[in-house]
């Protein structure tokens, strides 16, 4: 198991709603017999970062009550069905004061992104300076490394459904490519066309 990264915070977005996959919220969609929200956590946990912070937002009662997060910080994102970009916000200015120096940005509809990939990224020096992100064949892609500093860089442009693109595009030199195309699949659980994937 790989060392755990205590000033490593692990930073799930799960408040979607599932809109295109007619209103069911993508963190109780069930995958091995579980709700999605607790393989991410568990792929977090595996990957070495000793705290997780969860954003919830659709039925985040539900999720609370259906889901094993015990030890996660929950956050409540109540402007959900803005986009993914408030989630974003909310869930880095949870960090603040924890002592993280650094969050690794996962996207809870991508079961196929699991703790090999979040380990390979997290190896990219975690620090308050980190910014690295998992590559797929070059194409840049979750998980996203980001060190404090560049925290508050990458909330001013999170809006609506923009989370960190325009940032890390701006921020092109400093950014560390990790590929990780060999041990991971990025696809997104979006629409009923994708629910195939799920086990």
């Amino acid at each position: 198991m790989p060392h755990t990264h205590d000033q490593v915070a692990g930073l799930l977005l799960a408040a979607g709603g599932g809109r295109r996959l007619g209103g069911r919220p993508k963190a109780l969609l069930t995958h091995r017999g579980r709700p999605l929200v607790e393989h991410a956590v568990r792929a977090l946990r595996t990957a070495g970062c000793g705290r997780v912070h969860v954003v919830l937002g659709a039925a985040a009662d539900a999720v609370r009550e259906k889901a094993r997060l015990d030890g996660c910080v929950l956050v409540d994102n109540p402007g959900w069905e803005r986009g993914m970009g408030g989630s974003l916000r909310l869930g880095l200015e949870s960090l603040a004061g924890t002592g993280a120096r650094a969050a690794l940005v996962c996207l809870v509809d991508q079961p196929g992104v699991g703790a090999e990939a979040m380990a390979r990224v997290l190896a990219a020096r975690p620090s308050g300076d980190s910014l690295a992100a998992a590559s797929y064949d070059g194409r840049r892609g979750h998980p996203v490394l980001l060190g404090s500093r560049h925290w508050a860089g990458v909330a001013a442009g999170a809006t609506g459904d923009r989370g960190a693109r325009a940032y890390l595009n701006a921020h092109g030199d400093e950014l560390t490519l990790v590929e990780c195309g060999d041990v991971a699949q990025p696809y997104d659980i979006d629409t009923e066309a994708d629910l195939w994937r799920l086990e």
